[in-house]
């Protein structure tokens, strides 16, 4: 606070301090005085209130308070801009706090330290942790049950824009997402383009409507939409582009959800947890995703049913 406000603060504390001590002063008597003078209040017509002094030890209780306000202002910030014997602060108490807090953490995590994705997912300490840290920071956006929501993937099911194996998912964790979606209303010639298009994306699912031309729409894919989804429209994982033969739909898959994705294009955005939580934590967040069950088997897991199905040895 700038000196002006702070002298004002400390005359005002001050000057409490001083009132009250001189009240008590005058509010003294010598011990056996008694007085007969009374308030002025009758009831019951001869009940009166009178003005005896204040026992002793009340008067002594409220001089211990004074002393303390005073011991107290002398040792902690109180004053305006003074900051106390003691150089207290809320500041620097929150900081200890941290710190006292972050110890305790790194105790609970160093048995986790070093470990890979699969090992963690397979211990369910580690998985418990790893749900605590994703109900705490992805919860918001994926849901409590990582079943997602319209602009938020399920994690859960094995349909993943940019990956599934557990490597990705700790890569996508560590570092975040951005995915665009361009509007492409003008680029396809308006609302007939956009039309033609929706007709032949929802037939890439066995769905169709009534209006558009799916064999126009699809000549504009190919020109178009198909540098990211592919040909085939199975989507490109490098790009987070999705695959857009099945019934899985971020937005969405109503028609009118499909065509203002067409129309008017989609953002959206996985911030980077990696400096926010550290290396041990989102290892820890990426097992517990891993233990969902949705993500992609890795090499060694693939070729295990394989080696037992030819009675070859891993």
């Amino acid at each position: 606070m700038n000196s002006t406000v702070a002298l004002l603060v400390t005359v005002v504390a001050l000057a409490n301090i001083l009132a009250m001590v001189t009240l008590l002063w005058w509010m003294r008597r010598r011990r056996g005085e008694t007085l007969t003078e009374t308030t002025g209040h009758v009831w019951d017509s001869d009940l009166r209130e009178l003005n005896n002094p204040l026992p002793r030890w009340w008067l002594w209780l409220f001089l211990i308070t004074v002393l303390f306000g005073l011991a107290y202002l002398a040792l902690y910030p109180g004053l305006g801009n003074y900051r106390g014997t003691l150089g207290w602060s809320s500041a620097s108490q929150y900081q200890e706090q941290v710190r006292i807090g972050e110890a305790q953490l790194a105790h609970t995590f160093a048995p986790f330290e070093h470990q890979s994705v699969e090992s963690l997912a397979r211990n369910p300490d580690a998985v418990r942790i790893g749900r605590n840290l994703f109900l705490n920071n992805c919860a918001v956006c994926h849901g409590s049950d990582a079943r997602g929501a319209p602009g938020f993937p399920n994690l859960t099911d094995r349909d993943w824009l940019w990956g599934g194996a557990p490597a990705t998912i700790l890569e996508t964790i560590s570092n975040g997402r951005t995915a665009v979606m361009p509007a492409w209303r003008d680029a396809l010639g308006g609302d007939v383009g956009v039309e033609d298009t929706l007709a032949y994306v929802l037939s890439l699912s066995g769905r169709s409507v009534p209006a558009g031309d799916a064999a126009s729409g699809h000549s504009k894919f190919a020109l178009i939409c198909a540098v990211c989804h592919g040909a085939d429209g199975r989507g490109n994982q490098q790009l987070g582009a999705p695959n857009l033969t099945d019934s899985i739909w971020l937005y969405g898959g109503s028609v009118e959800a499909v065509r203002a994705s067409i129309a008017s294009g989609r953002q959206g955005q996985m911030p980077a947890f990696l400096d926010r939580l550290g290396d041990t934590r989102v290892h820890l967040l990426a097992a517990y995703v891993v233990s969902l069950g949705g993500a992609e088997p890795t090499a060694a897991q693939s070729a295990a049913p394989a080696a037992a199905a030819t009675g070859a040895h891993p």
